[in-house]
């Protein structure tokens, strides 16, 4: 047995211990919606900061292909797990059940969201409306709601919910949607409040114009018509917003930054864009 001073110790001892500080050190994410977009960057920036990952989505498909890349790309462990935010019954099944070397989460990203269809309100369609609101708003619910005994049992934690521009201001022909992300920007204000006496930090971003998925889910699959809304300007990357979700994740104990908004260099807010 070697004393506290490692250097006293045989190489392959030092070695194991090392490795031993590594596992401890280990620290774990969730991210909904992690197929594509937002999600998908957030998995893979924190995967390659060597953070094990908790990785949801609808798309069995594209969830487990993430995970075995993350897995062999940066060699951390990758859970994939399949279910729909707006499903109250299997997102409560699921996170109540995980795997028990899987229930020490440090944060939790609700990035899961769309927006379907921009219409004015009186042509608007209900089930985009429902659509959105059951996945923008009581998704964030549900997976926070399911999450917080494991949050408030490790005693803190940190909780990013990816917001929008469209929850600072509203636009036109914006109506549920933007509904939907002033819904996450004051659920977002509120468990800062109700969650400080566990320790648990709790940030909004709310991104602008970004080219991802997000316009072709919109506009319902037409590809010509989500390409010109990024025409003319360089639109915010997913790798933007995975970047600075891990920067508010690295800051010290005692610093949390409750909101950001970011743009674009292009974009002023969500009404003034120079193309």
């Amino acid at each position: 047995m070697c004393s506290l001073d490692k250097s006293s110790c045989n190489p392959l001892t030092r070695l194991y211990l090392a490795a031993s500080n590594l596992i401890i050190m280990s620290k774990t994410i969730l991210v909904t919606g992690a197929s594509s977009g937002f999600g998908k960057a957030i998995a893979e920036k924190f995967a390659a900061e060597k953070w094990n990952c908790i990785i949801t989505g609808r798309r069995k498909e594209k969830i487990e292909a993430l995970a075995s890349e993350l897995k062999d790309k940066y060699q951390v462990e990758v859970l994939p797990l399949v279910f729909d935010v707006q499903d109250r019954k299997a997102v409560f099944a699921t996170l109540e059940n995980l795997p028990t070397q899987w229930q020490s989460i440090d944060l939790l990203v609700n990035n899961a969201g769309l927006a379907l269809g921009r219409d004015p309100f009186d042509q608007a369609n209900l089930d985009d409306w429902e659509t959105m609101i059951d996945t923008n708003v009581k998704g964030i619910m549900y997976v926070t709601k399911a999450l917080l005994p494991l949050l408030k049992q490790r005693g803190g934690g940190h909780i990013i919910n990816i917001g929008s521009t469209a929850g600072v201001e509203v636009y036109k022909d914006g109506n549920a949607y933007c509904a939907s992300k002033h819904a996450v920007a004051a659920l977002s204000k509120s468990m800062r409040i109700d969650l400080l006496p566990y320790q648990i930090k709790v940030t909004v971003i709310h991104p602008g114009a970004a080219e991802t998925e997000f316009s072709l889910v919109r506009f319902k699959g037409d590809e010509t018509k989500a390409a010109t809304v990024y025409d003319g300007y360089k639109a915010l990357q997913a790798a933007d917003i995975a970047d600075i979700s891990f920067y508010a994740a690295s800051l010290p104990g005692h610093v949390c930054i409750n909101e950001l908004v970011v743009t674009c260099t292009a974009q002023a807010n969500s009404f003034y864009l120079q193309k």
